[in-house]
């Protein structure tokens, strides 16, 4: 049985291989139960979930990613989430390997919205602005990187100076990053906004969007969250990972549909990949892409990761 730790899942998923992966994942599809939540009381702290999200390809293989959120964490000085996926042989259940789960989650993530955005940003995009600069951040703006011809990538965030730090380290590897204090402004000429913030209230406006700019929107996870308000999804065709998911988990999609602000999701990346929908129509149109995450983008990378030596 492999055991694949943090370091070893970044190095075998590369973007390209990482995208590419996911759109025959989402064109063949596999068995996606509902993903499990459950309260866990922790003596002296704040309650824990344990997530567990499971996908099966029949015949292949069998996956389950297992997650914990510990709120209290950050006063031990440990990550708040953690986690493992184990795959396993879908004809005997043998287990196959065991593959550090934050890791696993930060390709996929980022690897789904490049995948979108192949169908929805420009294909000349070139300036990628980065709206947050926790763990995600980095990969995001690799995964951009490698599907446009990304020349310039602009850096926000609450704290300029991790804003400054994540712009540096990425110039470092290559990519020609540079910080911002102006949200606004950055947002007016970017080509392609991702947002993966924790944000409760919009940070991002609709009408900061020039014409034919992409929205990326990956953080906000619960229906309680946003980062961009009525107007951009009032100026633009809305697109999710999944319908179930989106319309159920993602503020940025279950408010404004509410609300009425949002009257129609044009298609999920099931629809995108089968050629079921269009995606961009022209090059002056607005898109917008919510995600939340799916059991089958884990499995993918799972697989995927497994192949690799």
């Amino acid at each position: 049985m492999q055991t694949l730790d943090a370091a070893e899942v970044e190095r075998r998923l590369d973007f390209p291989s990482l995208i590419g992966r996911l759109r025959e994942m989402f064109r063949s599809g596999c068995e996606l139960p509902t993903r499990h939540h459950h309260p866990v009381q922790v003596p002296g702290g704040p309650e824990a979930i344990l997530l567990l999200m499971p996908a099966w390809q029949i015949g292949r293989h069998v996956g389950v990613k297992t997650v914990t959120v510990f709120p209290g964490n950050g006063a031990k000085g440990l990550p708040a989430v953690m986690g493992i996926y184990t795959l396993l042989d879908g004809m005997t259940g043998q287990p196959l390997a065991l593959i550090d789960g934050p890791m696993l989650t930060l390709r996929r993530t980022a690897a789904a919205s490049a995948l979108a955005a192949s169908y929805l940003a420009r294909a000349d995009a070139s300036h990628h602005l980065m709206v947050g600069t926790g763990a995600l951040a980095p990969h995001l703006i690799q995964a951009h990187a490698s599907s446009r011809p990304i020349r310039r990538i602009t850096v926000w965030g609450r704290d300029a100076g991790k804003a400054r730090a994540l712009a540096a380290s990425l110039s470092t590897r290559g990519l020609p990053a540079v910080a911002t204090d102006d949200l606004e402004a950055a947002v007016r000429v970017a080509d392609i906004v991702t947002t993966a913030t924790l944000s409760a209230v919009p940070i991002v406006k609709g009408a900061w969007l020039k014409p034919g700019a992409h929205l990326d929107l990956v953080g906000a996870y619960t229906p309680k969250m946003r980062e961009a308000d009525d107007d951009a999804v009032r100026r633009g065709r809305v697109y999710v990972d999944t319908r179930a998911g989106a319309t159920r988990e993602a503020g940025d999609i279950v408010q404004p549909l509410a609300s009425g602000a949002l009257k129609e999701i044009i298609g999920d990346l099931f629809d995108l990949t089968r050629d079921q929908v269009k995606g961009r129509g022209s090059a002056d149109e607005i898109t917008v892409f919510k995600s939340v995450g799916t059991a089958l983008e884990d499995l993918a990378a799972a697989q995927l990761a497994v192949e690799r030596s």
